[in-house]
């Protein structure tokens, strides 16, 4: 009986032991599974550095030669998010493509000429100023540069503006 009540201890010590074990190891799991919740938590709630290295990079588009735009024509550049517009007088402005109002995507409407809000109707001329409400304002724009007659527009920055005024418009430069 004796060694029964000693092999039932040795038992009870393993058993003791391995649930011991076990505890710990949930322990230290669920110390681990926190651990990456709050990293993955900071990362998302703090600007990434990594991102904006990547956006300066990819801040710059190439839009193309001069002569690929018409005259009072708008080219959709789904990877700058924005809009080249090319005025009747062959000026250049590079407009986002987010509504003022409450931030919807603007799709170009070519029958009517106009960028017309999806959301709540607000409508924008070629220009990006107001045609109706309840947008409060002007659509922002982007630098345009052309340099040897390529047009490139510069997303890294957008200007708010409150209307359209001649001197945003880039005109590329006289040969001659």
């Amino acid at each position: 009986m004796a060694s029964t009540k000693t092999e039932q201890k040795k038992e009870n010590q393993k058993g003791h032991s391995r649930r011991n074990f076990l505890n710990k190891l949930w322990i230290v799991l669920g110390f681990v599974a926190l651990a990456e919740f709050i990293a993955v938590a900071v990362a998302f709630l703090r600007p990434g550095k990594l991102k904006a290295l990547q956006d300066r990079n990819d801040a710059v588009i190439n839009g193309g030669p001069i002569n690929k735009f018409s005259p009072n024509s708008v080219t959709a550049f789904v990877r700058g998010r924005f809009y080249l517009a090319r005025l009747e007088d062959g000026g250049f402005l590079a407009l986002s493509r987010t509504c003022t109002h409450l931030g919807c995507t603007l799709p170009w409407v070519e029958k009517e000429k106009k960028f017309v809000c999806p959301c709540h109707a607000s409508a924008f001329d070629i220009t990006g100023n107001v045609i109706n409400a309840p947008a409060p304002r002007a659509l922002d724009i982007y630098a345009v540069n052309i340099e040897n007659d390529l047009v490139k527009v510069d997303t890294a920055k957008r200007t708010k503006r409150s209307e359209f005024k001649t001197e945003q418009v880039v005109y590329p430069k006289q040969k001659g």
